[in-house]
């Protein structure tokens, strides 16, 4: 199993921004069967080194993470909403 996250810094971090984010990044369940599970979080603290938001994912494999990387639906609608709004983000993959 690998688990996929990715934290974002966003250009406008209102809680109307945030909230929009996570309703683009959840609107992936469902729609792309090779994700196992997902979770979005929101920053609670607002720190100077917090992250606006949170993605969690889950795939067997890393074959199946490369090909979640190609779907159709996260590259035109996910992504490039994200690209759209983000200011910068960073991730971690790793094997559990």
């Amino acid at each position: 199993m690998i688990k996929h996250i990715v934290s974002y810094r966003l250009i406008d971090n209102s809680l109307e921004k945030r909230l929009e984010a996570k309703n683009v990044l959840m609107s992936m369940k469902g729609k792309i069967d090779l994700i196992k599970d997902i979770n979005v979080g929101i920053d609670i603290l607002g720190s100077e080194r917090s992250y606006d938001i949170v993605l969690e994912m889950v795939f067997d494999s890393l074959e199946d993470m490369a090909k979640y990387q190609k779907d159709e639906y996260h590259v035109t609608v996910v992504k490039k909403y994200m690209h759209s709004v983000r200011k910068t983000s960073v991730s971690v993959d790793y094997q559990f």
